[in-house]
């Protein structure tokens, strides 16, 4: 609670956010790790204590790294259980689709590669919400066809309001809104593009997952996949770091 009222605050500063974060051991952990990765770190200047890390970091990843470890813990919740293993594909495609979306922005040099971090990580957000719900309601436990439709039809708009209500910014809570919805991605120019475009190159099948990207029909989609697929070749090290760093 701290931490999210200390990133909520626009008058706080790195400072008072760096005191927040330092009463929660799993969070301080997770920022220590990541601000002494090669994404954040490439000349190999470590830090070792918090406010350094903030200062490293800023605020868009200590706020993507507060609700990593919040997923987290809800993907631990008893009322999930029933929807184990559903929920922990959900939450590996999250940090797969964060840390792609992280190394396009970087490649493209017009979107915050913070930003598009922060996005990828809670685009699913609402699939999450909806399966610790659906713990009250017997009827959805027992039909997984019930399910698959809930999940279908309402985790963009159930994130999108989610992610409101917790102060996301706008162009953050758009991305979510939208981010399964058929575009051209061939130049990537906002962050619903991006996470777009990462969920695409994140490889996930829509018979395997309740929520999957659709396809412009007779788009480049196919070419535009090829063309950033020597680029993830590239970063593989940096993607698998940071998918290590917030998935541990």
């Amino acid at each position: 609670v701290l931490v999210r009222n200390a990133l909520k605050d626009p008058l706080a500063d790195l400072g008072q956010v760096a005191r927040a974060v330092s009463l929660e051991p799993l969070i301080s952990s997770k920022l220590l790790r990541l601000a002494n990765s090669v994404a954040y770190n490439p000349y190999g200047r470590e830090v070792s204590d918090i406010s350094a890390a903030v200062r490293r970091l800023g605020f868009d990843v200590v706020r993507t790294t507060a609700l990593a470890v919040a997923l987290d813990q809800m993907l631990k919740s008893r009322n999930v259980s029933n929807y184990e293993a559903l929920a922990t594909k959900v939450w590996e495609h999250s940090i797969q689709v964060a840390s792609i979306a992280r190394v396009l922005a970087r490649h493209l040099g017009k979107l915050n590669p913070d930003e598009a971090l922060l996005a990828g990580l809670v685009h699913d957000i609402g699939i999450f919400f909806l399966l610790y719900r659906a713990a009250d309601y017997p009827n959805y436990q027992n039909d997984p066809a019930l399910m698959h439709s809930l999940l279908v039809d309402w985790h963009e708009s159930i994130g999108k309001n989610l992610l409101q209500t917790l102060g996301m910014p706008s162009n953050i809570v758009d991305a979510v809104g939208g981010h399964d919805q058929p575009r051209d991605i061939s130049n990537p120019s906002s962050i619903n593009d991006l996470i777009y475009l990462a969920n695409l190159l994140a490889g996930r099948e829509r018979k395997d997952f309740p929520a999957s990207p659709s396809l412009v029909d007779g788009s480049p989609n196919q070419l535009d996949k090829d063309l950033y697929a020597d680029l993830l070749e590239e970063a593989a090290d940096d993607i698998r770091e940071l998918q290590q760093t917030l998935a541990g």
